[in-house]
């Protein structure tokens, strides 16, 4: 089992027809998409999302991604994706847990670890900007 993390977010996802290829399975470059959307929604929980770091002078590219694939999903089949923040003082990292939202059985898992370059110079920084770092705190309070 991953390591949870201080803060949750979780999205479901009814998986669409245009996600799955010839064997009736989501196609596995899908399962990062599913990542992002449920990056996204803990980042807004946050109340810092892609938008804010790119008007505090920042961006967030990924470095690393890890995907271990359990099970399959399918066409029309009820997902939910969870992302738990672990890291975030140097860089961001994430894990991420999909399962069956019928019956709950653990699907996939994987994490993204993301650094901050500052855009304006495009050097990547060793630790967090502060900006990142005091949304976190507000957000556990």
């Amino acid at each position: 089992m991953r390591k949870s993390g201080v803060l949750q977010a979780e999205i479901e996802v009814l998986v669409p027809f245009f996600d799955v290829d010839s064997m009736d399975i989501v196609w596995h470059g899908h399962y990062v998409k599913y990542f992002e959307m449920a990056r996204c929604a803990l980042l807004d929980r946050i109340g810092h999302n892609y938008v804010q770091m790119r008007e505090a002078g920042y961006a967030w590219p990924i470095i690393d991604v890890q995907l271990r694939y359990m099970r399959g999903a399918r066409f029309n089949q009820r997902i939910v994706v969870r992302a738990d923040l672990v890291e975030w003082e140097n860089r961001l990292k994430i894990n991420y847990l999909i399962s069956d939202a019928e019956t709950g059985e653990r699907m996939t898992r994987g994490s993204t670890v993301q650094v901050a370059v500052e855009i304006a110079s495009r050097e990547m920084l060793l630790a967090s900007p502060k900006v990142l770092v005091e949304a976190v705190e507000r957000a556990l309070l």
